[in-house]
């Protein structure tokens, strides 16, 4: 950031708004780049959200460990059960989210999550707390090869700020995270920033730079971006943008293409945290990949999970002493474009853009005999 290199100069001077580019052109250059390096693809994808318990205080999320929320962690059967229930509207790229914290999220869920999913989902990607080399190894060998890592924000002030207690707090430990999984063998690694925490032109040009360095140390690997915006969440429903921070739609859009021209392979993903008519109008613009129909609470597929509601009081389980019956697991945020998969698809396609469910099958990497001896 000190010293930019030539390539984050020129992503600057594309960002430059006057000065730069018209956004009518830089949008219709990053058009022309993503139908040559991607054709008409968008690749659809859902989370599935395991546990909303957490050990990290984040002034800014739903999950944070002292908000009196619902709280529960499925059951591995109980994954299956809303990787089912996805399964059966198209998806086979799903992305396991959960909180950390070890005692609930302990040693051994993960991998045996994935162990039940791999059979029916060819797709599996995290998005979970930090791990150390040896443990993103053991998680690729159950069957992942996608990662999740955002930074949340890149400004160390701010990120000190926000962080108040758990693991979370060490800004190197987290931005490291992407090397670390790359070593630990993923083939697919996503990075961004959560836009409203710090300066937006800030969190652009931090993300440029990490991106750029990965491209030249994690070279094999797939590598996604993302720009998730704030949204209301849980603790804060009323939440409105900091004028000072926030990231205007016409700046979003002329992020989304800059980084395309800047980095043409790159995978550009957009979240339901858009509304639903922003969506429609930029997929064809760059975008890449696509969540849809998500929901942001463990078991909000099937209502999986809601017998074991509870509150989690310094570390520990606390019941619920008065229910009403139709209590479910509090979510992370709100979501904003609520419309379902098929709906989505089907937009897609009116666009002329081609909505894929499968793009990876693990029979691509089997053995060259097993191949001869179906024939």
């Amino acid at each position: 950031m000190k010293r930019p290199t030539p390539l984050m100069e020129r992503f600057g001077r594309l960002l430059a708004d006057p000065g730069g580019p018209s956004l009518e052109s830089l949008a219709r250059r990053s058009q022309q780049l993503t139908r040559q390096r991607f054709g008409r693809t968008m690749r659809l994808f859902a989370p599935l959200y395991l546990s909303n318990e957490c050990v990290n205080n984040c002034s800014y999320c739903g999950f944070s460990r002292d908000a009196p929320i619902l709280r529960t962690t499925l059951t591995v059967d109980q994954v299956v059960r809303e990787a089912r229930h996805l399964h059966a509207l198209g998806f086979r790229h799903i992305l396991l989210v959960a909180g950390e914290h070890p005692k609930f999220v302990s040693e051994g869920y993960l991998q045996d999550c994935l162990d039940a999913l791999k059979p029916f989902i060819p797709t599996l990607a995290i998005e979970v707390g930090p791990m150390e080399d040896d443990q993103y190894t053991e998680i690729v060998r159950h069957g992942a090869e996608g990662l999740i890592a955002y930074q949340e924000t890149y400004h160390r002030g701010t990120y000190e700020t926000l962080h108040t207690a758990g693991p979370k707090r060490n800004f190197d430990w987290r931005l490291n995270c992407p090397e670390r999984a790359y070593a630990g063998g993923f083939r697919r690694i996503g990075i961004g920033a959560l836009f409203g925490l710090a300066d937006w032109r800030h969190e652009a040009l931090a993300l440029c730079a990490h991106l750029e360095y990965l491209y030249r140390h994690c070279w094999k690997a797939q590598l996604t971006v993302a720009f998730p915006r704030m949204r209301p969440y849980a603790g804060n429903y009323q939440y409105e943008p900091d004028p000072s921070r926030f990231l205007p739609d016409r700046a979003l859009v002329r992020l989304i293409a800059a980084f395309r021209v800047t980095f043409p392979n790159v995978g550009i993903v957009v979240s339901t945290r858009e509304p639903a008519h922003f969506r429609d109008a930029i997929a064809s613009l760059g975008v890449t990949h696509m969540s849809a129909g998500a929901r942001t609470e463990p078991g909000g597929y099937t209502g999986a999970g809601n017998s074991d509601l509870h509150l989690t009081i310094k570390g520990r389980r606390v019941e619920i002493t008065e229910k009403s019956g139709c209590e479910k697991a509090t979510e992370q945020f709100r979501i904003n474009d609520i419309r379902n998969a098929d709906e989505v698809a089907q937009f897609l396609r009116l666009q002329g853009l081609d909505p894929v469910w499968k793009d990876w099958d693990e029979a691509i990497l089997a053995p060259e005999e097993m191949f001869q001896s179906a024939v």
